[in-house]
């Protein structure tokens, strides 16, 4: 797989290229105490826009920022300046915590070119480089999706494959939380995971907000017994870090890799679904 990341020094660069769109793509767990909009309108890459996961999203549904339907997505995104044939450059302020969702996002839909800030905002402001506050618009676009649904599982998907096992399924949460022993930070969730699924908390594969060695991750994988040669379906608690690790499982060399959107929040509150703890 090709290097999804670009340097701060790549980026400053490339900053007026008229191809080019930034995105502002934080997200704060919502026991964070952190409004993501806010901080950047308080201070932002230049030019950047801001990428709302929670507002380009299925609205039909009480899941969170799940991916809207392909036609919905293209004239969101649209609106906000983007079009499928844009470089794409998306960076979050915790390092790399949120920005691979809006990279998988992309990726799915049919954009060519997305790439991710490595180091993210921290590193940006860590060097002093240009800030600028306030909203940013761009002008309208047309975004032509090619939706890839491979890159998706749905409950039912993963439903079967915890039961037959024809794909492997990995979870990014923290062990605590994965094995039921402190409560979900959504309400009205069971503990516990899908049965058959594997631990691999999202902490372990960055150092300093910025994604290990592709041989430091396909290591991580093969310790907790992951075969990257054979299909896997990441989850988590609703979607965000679940996309971190199927990019860190196509950097160590996995081909078959799909999130499981709906995650934790949709399995965890659905009474037909069993539970292992």
């Amino acid at each position: 797989m090709e290097s999804p990341f670009v340097s701060t020094d790549w980026l400053a660069a490339h900053l007026s290229d008229p191809n080019l769109v930034v995105l502002d793509g934080s997200w704060h767990m919502p026991n964070a105490a952190r409004n993501a909009q806010a901080e950047y309108l308080a201070g932002h890459i230049p030019g950047a826009v801001f990428f709302d996961i929670d507002g380009v999203a299925d609205t039909t549904t009480n899941l969170p920022h799940m991916l809207p339907p392909p036609n919905d997505f293209a004239r969101m995104v649209g609106a906000l300046g983007i079009s499928e044939t844009m470089t794409i450059v998306i960076y979050d302020e915790l390092g790399l915590f949120s920005a691979p969702r809006v990279w998988w996002t992309f990726r799915t839909m049919g954009a060519g070119d997305v790439r991710i800030l490595s180091g993210g905002g921290p590193k940006w402001r860590a060097e002093r480089r240009a800030t600028e506050t306030g909203l940013v618009t761009r002008p309208r676009q047309v975004f032509h999706t090619d939706f890839d649904p491979d890159r998706v599982a749905t409950f039912e998907i993963v439903r079967d494959r915890s039961q037959d096992g024809a794909a492997q399924i990995a979870d990014a949460r923290p062990a605590p939380r994965f094995h039921a022993e402190v409560p979900e930070p959504r309400a009205g969730l069971r503990g516990g995971h899908i049965p058959n699924s594997v631990n691999l908390p999202v902490s372990l594969l960055t150092e300093a907000g910025q994604m290990k060695s592709p041989g430091e991750l396909s290591q991580l994988f093969a310790d907790r017994g992951i075969d990257l040669s054979k299909p896997l379906i990441t989850s988590c608690g609703s979607g965000i870090t679940a996309a971190t690790l199927a990019l860190a499982a196509e950097l160590a060399g996995a081909e078959q890799v799909a999130v499981y959107d709906g995650s934790w929040a949709e399995w965890g509150s659905r009474k037909d679904a069993e539970v292992e703890t």
